[in-house]
């Protein structure tokens, strides 16, 4: 039998198990200006328990009061805010102690009965940072920090949280060094103060703190600075060569020009280099989290497979912070976002981080073309939920579905799509526009039109699907809604921007560069393509291509591939099985697999050779990609 919650609660009420109005419904949030500034501390100098400590000044009437930790965090699309890193609650007003109570519907929420002649409620409670990468992303290390401010505030329930003022301040570990959109007001020894900011732009503004910390102008001179603040494990790793600087100062140009116009009133990208702190990459409309290894500089080469993530980031200052889904522009944190856009959003961004890493210099034209080829591979045969059940459209649902969970067959599955294979299809969309055009209309031409408007503002700008065919058929005249949800809903290979742009997707018995980093940077062994299965650090089976060769023969994720023709494993043993296995059309690829306590030998009877993506050119076709490519 169902009891309603209302029932629930006056039957507590009626026997006594419920002393105060905290079983109140959460209070739906109102477009009027909330009464007061919130006055936030966030001590940060307990490094060593990882602990951020924080003091809260809420402004308050007698009555009724519902406090509210961020729960649906934007740049995560999902309601995926820490509450289980959240302790230690206390509240208090004129001295004394109030009880509060967790809402049991709504967990994130607090509510509390505000006494009479009580003008504001003091908060106190920690935020226990992840002590390793099982609890969550390290954000707290003996040498740097990264605050976000949705993990060490509250606000009130009941407002937008752009009609909520704040006045935010921190307490850094001594002599420390930090980056953020924030402005500083004053500074006292290591406490920073920060001007008044809309509560929703305070949670959009996070810190980058540490002991070892460098600042870098990457447009001197300019009315609208950007800097890139960077804090590093050891002071070594912060030296950047002239012609590195150069291109992440090209950066910034190349969005200019391509953009025409930007939505901050400055800009900071925040640089971690770690092997601490976990990496990260998170947008913010006037800064971006971005973390990375130790060596990003000092091993540049090395590295050139991540360097589309500082184009990535900056590009969502643009889409996704300025322009966005009207269905993730919510009211405030606690209001359930929808993710339908996110194919404009991520997809978008995933194609101008690549377009904008090469014209940058950030990434040589060939490595671009490689990791293109990379992509689409995974589009044409590496994702067989797209060809059989799954399309991109439904899988902008999976950050509230998965949260970026693992999964057991992801390219069964699927997860998350909307960004690479997004990024097709707006490849798509660039071809389909030259062609219709005579090569006259662009994508850089919706980028214009449609996120490169009214120069200097930075509130939201919301859009609908409707918008964005609009906005292509002013450029270019045709069926665009028809067109986008073909590819949207379909269940067909996602390579057509490929071929339109004058290059066609082979396989060769020879990795690309972009491979060999990407598995340098993965510590795996990628056989998507021939046998069918992508193979962890130490033989841990991380992937097996539903219905491909090995999993027909039984092989799964989860096991440890132990031997491989009778030799312990290694990639290059298992590398060579495949070579001989197709110079010898009778010899199986042999292995030894550990199934938790079992050990079981399974044969794959595959003949066709290693099969890695590339591009070639078409020749009978107009080189569209590199005029894509081609810095302005």
């Amino acid at each position: 039998m169902k009891v309603s919650r209302l029932a629930s609660a006056l039957l507590a009420s009626a026997v006594g198990l419920v002393s105060f109005s905290a079983i109140a419904d959460v209070p739906a949030p109102q477009n009027v200006p909330y009464q007061g500034t919130l006055k936030i501390h966030v001590d940060a100098t307990d490094i060593g328990r990882r602990v951020f400590r924080v003091r809260e000044t809420v402004p308050a009437q007698s009555g009724p009061l519902t406090l509210l930790y961020p729960q649906w965090l934007p740049g995560n699309h999902s309601p995926t805010g820490p509450i289980d890193k959240f302790a230690g609650l206390k509240v208090t007003a004129n001295g004394q102690t109030l009880p509060w109570k967790r809402d049991t519907v709504n967990v994130y929420a607090f509510h509390v009965e505000v006494p009479q002649g009580a003008s504001s409620v003091e908060v106190e409670f920690q935020f226990l940072s992840p002590q390793d990468t099982r609890q969550g992303r390290v954000v707290m290390t003996p040498e740097m920090l990264n605050l976000q401010w949705n993990t060490v505030s509250v606000y009130p329930a009941g407002y937008y949280a752009n009609q909520i003022k704040a006045e935010a301040s921190v307490t850094f570990p001594a002599g420390w060094q930090f980056g953020s959109a924030l402005d500083v007001e004053s500074r006292s020894g290591d406490t920073v103060k920060f001007k008044e900011i809309d509560y929703d732009d305070l949670v959009d503004s996070p810190i980058y703190a540490g002991k070892y910390f460098k600042r870098v102008d990457l447009d001197p001179g300019a009315k609208t600075p950007v800097f890139l603040n960077i804090v590093a494990d050891d002071p070594k790793y912060l030296e950047i060569k002239p012609d590195q600087l150069k291109v992440h100062q090209n950066l910034v140009q190349q969005m200019y020009k391509m953009y025409g116009a930007h939505h901050y009133n400055h800009y900071d990208f925040l640089l971690s280099l770690s092997d601490k702190m976990s990496g990260n990459g998170l947008e913010h409309h006037r800064s971006s989290e971005n973390g990375v290894g130790p060596s990003y500089f000092t091993e540049w080469d090395k590295n050139a497979v991540e360097r589309d993530l500082l184009s990535h980031e900056f590009n969502h200052s643009w889409d996704g912070k300025y322009r966005r889904g009207a269905d993730l522009a919510t009211p405030n944190f606690n209001v359930p976002m929808e993710d339908s856009l996110l194919w404009v959003y991520e997809g978008q961004t995933q194609f101008w981080g690549y377009v904008m890493a090469a014209r940058s210099g950030l990434w040589k034209d060939d490595l671009a073309r490689d990791m293109l080829a990379y992509v689409a591979a995974t589009y044409e045969k590496g994702r067989p939920g797209l060809q059989q059940w799954r399309n991109i459209q439904d899988t902008t649902n999976d950050p509230i579905i998965a949260q970026r969970r693992p999964l057991p067959y992801r390219n069964y599955q699927m997860s998350e799509d909307y960004y690479s294979g997004g990024q097709m299809i707006w490849l798509d969309v660039d071809g389909k526009l030259r062609e219709l055009s005579g090569n006259k209309k662009t994508i850089d031409d919706f980028g214009k039109n449609f996120f490169g408007v009214k120069n200097g503002e930075w509130d939201v700008n919301t859009y609908t699907f409707e918008d964005v065919v609009k906005t292509l058929n002013d450029i270019q005249p045709y069926d665009w809604a028809k067109y986008l949800r073909e590819r949207l809903d379909g269940h067909g290979p996602l390579t057509g921007g490929i071929e339109s742009h004058g290059w066609k997707l082979v396989y060769t018995d020879k990795p690309s560069d972009a491979v060999k980093g990407v598995e340098a940077r993965r510590g795996s062994t990628d056989l998507t393509y021939s046998v069918g299965v992508s193979v962890g650090k130490g033989g841990d089976i991380s992937d097996v291509l539903w219905d491909g060769p090995a999993f027909k023969a039984g092989l799964s994720p989860g096991m440890k591939l132990v031997a491989v023709n009778g030799k312990e494993f290694s990639s290059d043993a298992l590398k060579d099985a495949v070579t001989a296995s197709a110079k010898d059309k009778s010899q199986p690829i042999e292995l030894l697999v550990k199934n938790f306590d079992e050990y079981q030998t399974i044969r794959i009877d595959y003949h066709d050779g290693l099969k890695y993506p590339h591009l070639e050119r078409d020749t009978s076709k107009p080189d569209h990609l590199a005029e894509l490519l081609k810095a302005r």
